[in-house]
């Protein structure tokens, strides 16, 4: 890695606990030279290019910054699931890792997608349509969870693979959100039961 794309890296990690912690409106490119140590030059000279105005700069660094926030929570997540087999357990896993994560988030701030979603609605089209691939991703990923599950006869045939991760996603965004409110872990817990509930009945007919 050269030194201007790790310069560029740091300004990013630095970047989207800022945006996702205060979000797109309140962050300044001040916030982000404070946070950085670097001066405007700085950070402009990493991420400007020809035809970009300031806000156009902003605008690439809150991309850039939302997917590494997301690429983090995945990253998490696959550390966790990866060394399980079964496909219930690794859904299970998913959910444990957001009851103990819920108020600790792995970046600060809770959900990059939910925060991001909420605030970018109607007004920032760029980064509500990054929250729209980003969703798709997620539920890509557990529908093939589940076709996997299909093949090695751990999850019954006829589920519908697509309402599953609409809900399961869905019912998890929900609980965060709860939980976050209310800064208590008990929301969450308690649609977390409604998700373990939906994973069981992924157990195919005997």
């Amino acid at each position: 890695m050269t030194k201007s794309e790790k310069t560029r890296l740091f300004i990013i990690e630095k970047s989207a606990a800022l945006f996702n912690r205060k979000g797109y409106s309140g962050t300044s490119m001040s916030d982000i030279m404070e946070a950085t140590g670097l001066s405007k030059g700085g950070i402009y000279g990493n991420f400007k290019r020809d035809g970009l105005d300031k806000n156009g700069v902003k605008d690439e660094i809150a991309i850039a910054a939302f997917e590494h926030a997301v690429n983090r929570v995945y990253d998490a997540i696959r550390e966790r699931t990866a060394v399980i087999e079964h496909t219930q357990d690794k859904l299970k896993a998913v959910v444990y890792f957001y009851r103990e994560r819920v108020l600790n988030p792995p970046v600060e701030g809770g959900c990059p997608i939910q925060n991001t979603a909420i605030e970018s609605d109607d007004m920032l089209p760029v980064l509500r349509e990054r929250v729209q691939v980003a969703l798709a991703e997620w539920e890509r990923r557990i529908m093939r969870t589940l076709e996997k599950g299909i093949e090695k006869a751990e999850v019954r045939p006829d589920i519908d693979k697509q309402e599953f991760a609409t809900q399961f996603i869905g019912t998890l965004e929900g609980g965060i959100m709860l939980a976050k409110v209310q800064n208590s872990v008990r929301p969450f817990e308690v649609m977390s039961k409604q998700l373990l509930a939906m994973i069981e009945n992924l157990k195919p007919s005997k």
